[in-house]
């Protein structure tokens, strides 16, 4: 097999939100991303603190949904991961599926897995710059494998 060029191989951020480890979902997620080939370098279960909370959500804080959706992501265990493959972010959008479970595409995440917007199972960063910025929000660099490991 060729090896790819490394500037197209990018990281991103996904997790499991507490409606998905709850419903024992964890497994099947993670099985999603490595069933596509993508390369798992970093992975932790945790709870989230509101101030990460507070962090990860910055961007909707004032709308009238953010202190139930702190109070959500706060409510349980998360499965906090780091996946590395070329073009990821692009491609793990494509794998969760829509935000909105009823227009995810059925054969996604959420498409098969969640039955409404407030609970739907998984949460992955939209651009590489959300992607560096949720990562490291989660990971120190010792925590997640490097480059040399592939």
């Amino acid at each position: 097999m060729a090896k790819l060029n490394k500037s197209a191989i990018e990281r991103t951020f996904v997790m499991v939100k507490p409606d998905g480890v709850r419903r024992g979902l964890m497994a099947r997620v993670f099985g999603v991303f490595e069933e596509k080939g993508y390369r798992l370098v970093g992975i932790k279960i945790m709870q989230l603190t509101r101030e990460i909370a507070a962090k990860h959500y910055a961007e909707h804080e004032g709308k009238p949904f953010y202190p139930a959706l702190l109070e959500f992501i706060t409510s349980g265990p998360v499965l906090a991961m780091v996946w590395e493959g070329p073009n990821i972010v692009k491609g793990a959008r494509a794998l969760m599926g829509a935000t909105n479970p009823l227009e995810a595409a059925p054969g996604s995440i959420r498409g098969r897995y969640a039955a409404e917007m407030s609970y739907n199972v998984v949460h992955g960063s939209d651009s590489p710059e959300s992607a560096q910025r949720e990562i490291a929000l989660y990971f120190t660099a010792e925590e997640l494998l490097g480059q040399e490991n592939k």
